[in-house]
Order: C-alpha cells, then sequence, then structure tokens
C-alpha cells in the first residue's frame, strides 16, 4: 500500500512553562528533564524564562491603555504552541503568583481579531511540580490543571509530583539534569511520551486523514 502524494508531517510544538523564575529553582529543573525527553521523544521544545517576559499584574485599566510588548511576544509563543509543559511550585497549596498571572495575560484577546483563551484552545498539556517535602508539590497540580482546563487545554491524566527533589535530582558535569529515582523517571518518561504522541497526532490529523482517503480510494475498505 502507498500513496501517490507524499503527506507532510511536522514535529509538534511544545512550551515549556516554570512557575518560577528562582535561580536553582527544582521546579526549572524539573522541566528542564522534562523538556529533553519530549526531545527524545520528537517534539520541538521551547522552554520559556519567565525572566525574560516581564508582565505587569493583570488589571483590565493597563490592558485597555497599553498591551505590554513582552506580553504579546510571549503570547506568540504560546499562539505558536500544540501543546504545554507546566511546572509549578506549591504556594499555599496552590499555584505561583507569576504563573497565574502569566495564564491570565495570556487568556485574554489583545485584538478585535483574537479570541478568548485562543492560545489554548484544543491542545493537550501535561503539569508538573516539584518540592523538598515528601508530597512533591502535589497540591498544586490541581488548581493547576483546572485553570488550564478552563482556558480549553486538554490536560493528560499523567501528571509528576517529585517528592524530595534535592535528593533525587541533580546537575552532571554537562549540566543537563538526572533524575534517580527510577520510579519517578518512569512516570517523567511515560508523560512526556503521552504528550508527544497526543500532540504529534493533532497537529498531523489533516495530513493523516488526507492520507486515509486516498489509500481507500485506491484499494476501497482495508481489513487489517
Amino acid at each position: 500500500l502507498f500513496c501517490t502524494t507524499r503527506p507532510t508531517f511536522r514535529k509538534p510544538k511544545l512550551l515549556a512553562i516554570s512557575g518560577s523564575t528562582r535561580k536553582g529553582s527544582i521546579n526549572s529543573m524539573l522541566l528542564q528533564a522534562a523538556s529533553a525527553i519530549a526531545t527524545k521523544a520528537g517534539a520541538d521544545v521551547t522552554i520559556v524564562n519567565m525572566e525574560d517576559f516581564p508582565i505587569p499584574l493583570y488589571n483590565q485599566d493597563t490592558e485597555s491603555e497599553h498591551i505590554p510588548e513582552t506580553a504579546q511576544k510571549l503570547k506568540q509563543l504560546f499562539s505558536e504552541s500544540d501543546g504545554f509543559i507546566v511546572a509549578s511550585p506549591e504556594y499555599n497549596g496552590s499555584m505561583t503568583p507569576l504563573l497565574c498571572n502569566t495564564l491570565t495575560w495570556m487568556s485574554r484577546p489583545f485584538s478585535k481579531d483574537e479570541t478568548m483563551y485562543g492560545p489554548f484552545q484544543l491542545k493537550h498539556g501535561v503539569v508538573l511540580s516539584a518540592s523538598p517535602g515528601a508530597l512533591g508539590g502535589l497540591r498544586s497540580l490541581s488548581p493547576v490543571r483546572a485553570l488550564l482546563t478552563n482556558l480549553g487545554v486538554n490536560i493528560l491524566p499523567n501528571q509528576v509530583a517529585v517528592g524530595n527533589a534535592y535528593k533525587v535530582m541533580s546537575r552532571n558535569d554537562s549540566g543537563e539534569v538526572e533524575i534517580t529515582n527510577e520510579r519517578i523517571a518512569t512516570m517523567l518518561q511515560g508523560a512526556m511520551f503521552e504528550l508527544v504522541h497526543a500532540s504529534r497526532d493533532r497537529v498531523n490529523r489533516d495530513s493523516t486523514c488526507a492520507m486515509v482517503q486516498e489509500l481507500h480510494a485506491q484499494y476501497g475498505n482495508i481489513i487489517v
């Protein structure tokens, strides 16, 4: 079986976001480890350092007067992505103010041509957390999951909370993040593989359908 025309398939583009800008952040380390796995699985991953995109606290007056250039640049990255990897520290049982403010700005339409939640709609995502404590920041994941779901993201079931993070994560001489706990490493790999495969299926749906339609036109119903 073959197609006379060659369908165009592409890698999914994933945006990786940490809810912390602290130097040495364990959540940013976890994000780096996850991004490396997703890249090996076949995705193009962009890690966003929120220090490069300083955005004021959301206020509708500010929005109506002037959209910050940093917010516009960041929103372009969100809009061009096919899925999200989000790592959130736990602050008082919830997400960080930085992450909440960022997602709030990104959810807003900056022009009449844009829609609410536009950069998020129908995309896939995975949520992660890390903490020195035993629960690994687990309590932050439910609020993050709920917010992203409300914005239109399909948050996949596999989530990872890394407890005792300073004991199970470290950097090697090359600056790569290594996870020494086999169970956590396996969970993280599974979550990233699921995200890459789901995002790849979504972005290549039209090409896949075109290929199937051509095969059907050539050979009729195929029984396998």
